[in-house]
């Protein structure tokens, strides 16, 4: 009798065994799970798990590929990140190669579509829809660089009319990236011409966020005129602390067709903060901008009192950036 009893409980915790859920010993997959750059809390962080912060400028490859120096002279200036222009005309190969060329120099590499800029107010520029169009069609080329490429989906995709469609189209395109298998760290500029003085991006923020299914994107401000005091620049940036949500100022100048900037609270709030910044630009600016040259005609050995400022200021590139780990973590040397 005892022996049947013992065979009827065995038998009993065997099929209880079978059924009950199995533990792993860890929770299930994260959306992000896979490495890569990625968002944890207001921070970027690497894969594995050291915040990064932006440090670097643009550079107008689309308009001056040739100029393939520009990537070694702004890294040898102790920059950590590009963010690199591109349009429709901008191929696969040609995309291909600027990854490489990032790669190469120990820079990560934020690829942004240019052709959205101010779309509503200039003509012949398109839409978030059409720049998602251009993602995926490089799906194959981005697949695998999630550990150095960030996708800036399209800069300034709003000027100053029709800005209340920008959460929509937003959230749209961020979901069709995904949907895509695009696993990237993505970025979306604010509407204003990047600059968000309707709040549009501020308030709505949030709602995007929630939107993307890896919960991996980082919101974009420009800061030029509209940021003329330094109390404009810091309660932008509180705004976002508030919230919890990620924020890098995409570009910044340090004077503007529209006014005078604060450059300065730009860059040493965002270091107090943990927020990165990508100066705008390099070099090869035309139209009554070429202010915003920081290397004058591409060398790196006259550097612009802009330039001057940006890399070797205080708060600046050259006393703040710190090499991503991926390339091996090291403070960035001139």
């Amino acid at each position: 009798m005892l022996g049947a009893v013992c065979a009827l409980l065995i038998a009993f915790v065997v099929v209880f065994a079978m059924h009950k859920p199995a533990k792993s010993g860890r929770s299930a997959p994260s959306p992000r799970e896979g490495g890569g750059l990625h968002v944890s809390g207001q921070n970027i962080v690497e894969a594995g798990g050291r915040p990064f912060v932006m440090r670097g400028v643009s550079h107008g490859y689309a308009w001056h590929g040739g100029r393939d120096g520009a990537f070694a002279d702004i890294k040898r200036l102790g920059a950590n990140t590009v963010r690199v222009v591109l349009t429709a005309s901008t191929g696969a190969g040609q995309v291909a190669d600027v990854i490489a060329k990032c790669k190469a120099n120990r820079l990560i590499c934020v690829l942004e579509y240019h052709d959205t800029t101010g779309h509503g107010d200039q003509p012949g520029t398109v839409s978030l829809d059409a720049a998602a169009d251009y993602w995926t069609g490089l799906r194959d080329v981005l697949a695998g660089q999630e550990d150095y490429v960030v996708v800036n989906i399209g800069n300034e995709p709003y000027g100053n009319q029709g800005t209340d469609a920008w959460t929509a189209d937003t959230k749209g395109a961020i979901a069709r990236l995904r949907a895509a298998g695009l696993r990237h760290l993505l970025m979306v500029d604010a509407p204003n011409w990047g600059q968000d003085w309707s709040g549009v991006m501020r308030d709505n923020a949030p709602a995007v966020f929630a939107s993307d299914p890896r919960h991996n994107t980082v919101f974009s401000v420009h800061m030029y005129g509209v940021y003329s005091t330094a109390a404009k620049v810091t309660d932008y940036y509180d705004a976002f602390r508030r919230t919890g949500l990620p924020l890098v100022v995409g570009e910044f100048g340090w004077k503007h067709t529209d006014g005078d900037v604060d450059e300065d609270t730009i860059m040493s709030g965002a270091q107090q903060r943990g927020i990165g910044y990508l100066a705008w630009s390099w070099s090869g600016n035309s139209g009554g901008v070429e202010y915003l040259d920081m290397a004058d005609g591409f060398d790196p050995g006259r550097l612009t009192e802009w330039g001057e400022r940006v890399f070797n200021g205080p708060d600046g590139i050259k006393a703040t950036a710190r090499e991503a780990a991926v390339f091996g973590g090291a403070v960035a040397k001139a």
